[in-house]
């Protein structure tokens, strides 16, 4: 790790903060307002995402709700992408392909425009946390059954102790810290 990445870790470490409790309690969110909020921050993480999949071809973006929103757009942006939001079940106006999920404190649904992928659509996935890999996995199961092919995940951040690596076995998974 250059000392560039390790100032950039360091920097996201001090600026997320933990805010227990939320949103149930035993559970410990990890709240990235702070690094939004500071550009040159945000601009660096926003590279670092996206550099370890500068030049491997990816035509999309797919960006998991809600804050995935926040970091895939300018993602694509960097990587000279289209954006596809992947969002909770009944939020997309068009006819949409579902795939539902366990998460680690519930379940849920993610859909896609059922045209959002071609064949020849090779994706980035890209959201601010990887937990247990449920949401993730879901979200390449439906870019999948789309048409696309999965190239890769990218996280702000992951929580080695949940496990969710394991679960993403189709690609490239990167994450900026580790918790």
């Amino acid at each position: 790790m250059s000392s560039t990445e390790s100032g950039l870790r360091a920097r996201l470490r001090a600026a997320i903060r933990d805010v227990p409790d939320f949103p149930k309690p035993g559970i410990v969110f990890k709240d990235i307002t702070p690094v939004l909020a500071d550009p040159g921050l945000f601009a660096e993480t926003i590279d670092a995402l996206a550099a370890p999949f500068a030049g491997r071809g990816i035509t999309h973006v797919a960006a998991i709700e809600s804050r995935g929103f926040l970091l895939g757009a300018p993602v694509a942006r960097v990587l000279g992408a289209g954006l596809v939001p992947m969002r909770k079940a009944g939020k997309l106006p068009w006819t949409t392909q579902r795939e539902s999920y366990d998460l680690e404190y519930g379940a849920d649904a993610l859909e896609v425009h059922a045209d959002a992928f071609g064949d020849a659509t090779r994706v980035l996935i890209v959201d601010d946390v990887l937990a247990t890999g449920g949401t993730a996995a879901a979200a390449a199961r439906l870019a999948q059954r789309c048409g696309a092919r999965v190239e890769g995940f990218s996280f702000l951040m992951s929580l080695g102790f949940l496990g969710g690596r394991a679960r993403l076995d189709v690609a490239t998974v990167e994450s900026l810290l580790e918790y």
